[in-house]
């Protein structure tokens, strides 16, 4: 079962675009904060897309 992209939280905005919410954050330890309160909020899940990037995916 595939997923949905909620939310994008990244530190290099201009690699990223796209439909979903997208998180531009100063630097990576503001990025796992912010992604993991999104987490909490959407009630999803984390995944790391690249070292500069994270989204947050509905498996619902």
């Amino acid at each position: 079962m595939a997923g949905n992209i909620m939310a994008i939280v990244t530190t290099k905005k201009e690699q990223v675009a796209g439909g979903a919410p997208i998180f531009a954050v100063e630097d990576k330890e503001k990025m796992q904060q912010t992604a993991f309160t999104l987490e909490k909020i959407l009630n999803a899940m984390v995944h790391e897309l690249n070292e500069d990037t994270l989204i947050i995916v509905s498996h619902k």
